[in-house]
């Protein structure tokens, strides 16, 4: 298809995902400090791409990430094997006082006018002391892997976890995979390690080895260090502040093939408009825009980027691809928690403009 990519059809895997595993605890619409109770949640943004492209897209999907041998880790590992992907991790023994530890997100889901709030405990992060030379790369890919994918989360743990991911870019590029990075500027966790002027230094050097980036309008400025366009977006739909900044991330990055984003207005928690676009092989594409009712919108985000990398590797067109990004992410914030429920063909029927009539 028309996207400037290489896609291979074969290999024993078609995507495989390095990140930072963690559980996000849930107490739904209760804010934290009234809870007493809470749903558990696997995520990470990097393992939500992998999980959602196997279980509902049904392909070949692996994580590369760290494991610790404790029962919170026992739990997470559960929950991969459950959504069908490989696992290959380094393992960690647990010292039964301080860890290391698998890390936690808090995050209630808000209601109405109260926005969801989200806050960390990544003390002693299993994850963050991942380095170069933990993983056997060329084991990894040797039966070939189509597409590998990483994220800004987890390059903001550590610097050896950002070292880790330039390694693993240019082993999968060796391979013949297509690569692809989520910019997911998490302010709180640059801020910890060295703040916004590293996060574009380390930035910088990973999307070098990158061929699809994932980044909203914020995200390509604070992460890229790029300035935006003069331009006063009539509301967070419009396109145009997000295109108007394109030539100057191809010009800073020219091996970028292809960048995505999701856009998002917020009415109140539980009512968004959404749509998404995309900037591919020097044409630009639009979703359509829906209204969400909104359950839970975490893993929105890696619910567009999974749906978006199936459709490229499946095959379809740019302006297909973006559309089954966008169903399947809004799909996604139909359901509790932050990896997917849905069904391929329930992504494609909302794709093609489905309805939420009773399927009898």
């Amino acid at each position: 298809m028309n996207h400037g990519l290489k896609i291979s059809q074969k290999g024993a895997l078609d995507l495989v995902s390095l990140g930072a595993l963690v559980h996000r605890l849930d107490p739904g619409v209760i804010p934290f400090r009234k809870a007493t109770q809470c749903a558990i949640h696997v995520s990470g943004g990097e393992f939500n791409v992998a999980a959602n492209l196997s279980d509902c897209f049904r392909l070949k999907t692996a994580i590369v990430s760290a494991m610790v041998d404790y029962p919170i880790g026992d739990l997470i590992a559960e929950r991969v094997r459950a959504m069908g992907v490989q696992p290959f991790y380094k393992r960690f023994a647990h010292n039964g006082v301080t860890g290391p530890n698998m890390a936690t997100v808090y995050s209630d889901r808000g209601q109405g006018v109260r926005a969801p709030v989200v806050f960390y405990n990544r003390c002693n992060e299993a994850a963050a002391q991942l380095k170069p030379g933990d993983f056997d790369w060329k084991e990894i890919f040797a039966g070939g892997a189509r597409w590998f994918h990483s994220g800004g989360i987890f390059a903001a743990l550590s610097e050896t976890t950002a070292e880790l991911i330039i390694e693993a870019m240019k082993a999968a590029k060796a391979a013949g995979a297509v690569t692809s990075f989520d910019l997911n500027f998490r302010e709180k966790l640059w801020k910890i390690s060295g703040g916004e002027k590293r996060a574009v230094s380390v930035i910088r050097r990973i999307v070098e080895n990158v061929d699809v980036l994932v980044g909203n309008e914020e995200d390509l400025q604070k992460g890229l260090g790029i300035a935006g366009q003069d331009v006063t977006a009539k509301s967070k739909l419009d396109p145009t502040a997000f295109f108007g900044m394109i030539d100057k991330v191809v010009k800073q990055q020219p091996k970028v093939k292809v960048v995505a984003t999701t856009l998002r207005e917020v009415h109140s928690t539980n009512r968004h408009s959404w749509s998404a676009v995309a900037w591919i092989n020097g044409k630009t594409h639009v979703a359509p825009t829906c209204e969400l009712d909104v359950i839970d919108r975490i893993g929105g985000g890696d619910g567009f980027a999974s749906g978006f990398i199936y459709a490229l590797l499946a095959g379809e067109t740019p302006e297909e691809a973006v559309k089954l990004g966008w169903a399947h992410g809004a799909l996604l914030t139909t359901f509790p928690g932050d990896t997917t429920m849905a069904t391929v063909e329930q992504v494609r029927a909302f794709a093609k403009g489905g309805s939420a009539r009773v399927q009898r």
